[in-house]
């Protein structure tokens, strides 16, 4: 704990007093141009990977970097509300323009989902949650990966994929993506590397991002 302590004191001498005037401009609202969906895993760093600044990004983080498929109305209590809520509050609060669901290599929850009952048994609420990646596992399964490596490298990108499609489920962000007002990107991001791949959601597949913008 004491780094975080030290870290805190250097951000409020060092790293706020650079940046002084947008914390300043920043006080009263937000307004970020890009909801960014990724894993809580501590290597992958948002607004490091990206270059942005505070006030850029609307961040939602959780174990696999799920987007939990839409539910109506009646079963909205029984939902994973915790996600759906940040990203119906990006949408028709913030406006947001952008959304990029970012998955990553070496991802645990895409390990675990291979996982027997027994081994999760003492993270009953990790177990509940990883069954929203069952059809991720049936999709990989049906493809018969050779070797281990091949098939958490299958499930990381199958995860982003499927995680693509049940945000489409939300009619809010169908409606919005079917008239432009959104735009929509799937990130494979390579730690060891510090590559990123972006899905091509119409060749479906995915291409490094190269130093010319590309959807």
């Amino acid at each position: 704990m004491r780094e975080l302590f030290e870290g805190a004191v250097k951000f409020k001498e060092e790293d706020y007093l650079n940046h002084k005037e947008l914390y300043e401009n920043l006080k009263q609202e937000q307004n970020p141009h890009t909801l960014f969906i990724s894993c809580v895993d501590s290597r992958v760093v948002p607004n490091l990977i990206t270059n942005t600044l505070p006030g850029d990004l609307f961040v939602i983080r959780n174990v696999g970097n799920i987007v939990p498929p839409y539910k109506e109305d009646s079963n909205i209590r029984s939902g994973y509300l915790a996600t759906t809520s940040a990203i119906e509050y990006a949408l028709i609060i913030l406006n947001i323009k952008n959304i990029i669901i970012c998955g990553h290599s070496n991802c645990g929850a895409c390990s675990a989902i291979y996982e027997s009952k027994q081994q999760l048994s003492s993270t009953p609420y990790v177990q509940k949650w990883l069954e929203l990646l069952n059809p991720v596992k049936q999709r990989v399964e049906e493809l018969k990966p050779n070797s281990i490596s091949k098939r958490v490298w299958l499930t990381e990108q199958i995860n982003i994929e499927y995680q693509l499609e049940n945000l489409i489920t939300y009619p809010f962000v169908e409606e919005k993506f079917d008239s432009g007002e959104l735009n929509i990107y799937g990130w494979y991001y390579i730690i060891e590397t510090g590559e990123i791949l972006n899905y091509n959601m119409i060749k479906r597949e995915f291409r490094p991002i190269q130093n010319k913008y590309q959807k």
